[in-house]
């Protein structure tokens, strides 16, 4: 099976904890090896990524994290920026699943991150997974 680097911003532990137990178990349940990189907040993730990517040493990845709206324009552009950083390693051929959160308070980060609810870390390690499949399959 594949190795998957999951990569997250700690800035809300206790939001990142339920991400993380979702992506983690998704991964495992499937035969993954999982190893859990963490970094300062969502814009380290996309450099944070590309340096584990170039060292070879895993086959997919998980970006997860949680930005929420504050009362200032940050939340544009570290949601906007990580996101985009994310979708430039992507187009080069890195299997990234994002599950970084862009919500507008934490009640809406906890229902997307809780595995019992809608469960996203699980939804980002899917979809991982699937691109590291299609890769696979256009070898």
């Amino acid at each position: 099976m594949a190795r998957f680097l999951i990569v997250e911003a700690r800035f809300y532990a206790h939001l990142n904890d339920m991400l993380i137990a979702g992506a983690k178990a998704a991964l495992e349940a499937k035969g993954h090896h999982v190893d859990v990189l963490t970094v300062p907040g969502a814009l380290e993730i996309p450099g944070a990524l590309a340096t584990a990517a170039e060292s070879g040493q895993y086959e997919g990845f998980v970006a997860l994290g949680v930005v929420i709206r504050g009362e200032t324009y940050h939340f544009e552009i570290v949601a906007g920026e990580s996101a985009r950083g994310i979708m430039a390693l992507t187009m080069d051929g890195i299997a990234i699943g994002n599950g970084i959160l862009t919500t507008e308070n934490e009640e809406q980060a906890i229902y997307r991150a809780d595995p019992e609810q809608a469960n996203k870390g699980a939804g980002a390690a899917e979809a991982a997974m699937a691109l590291l499949a299609l890769q696979e399959k256009f070898a």
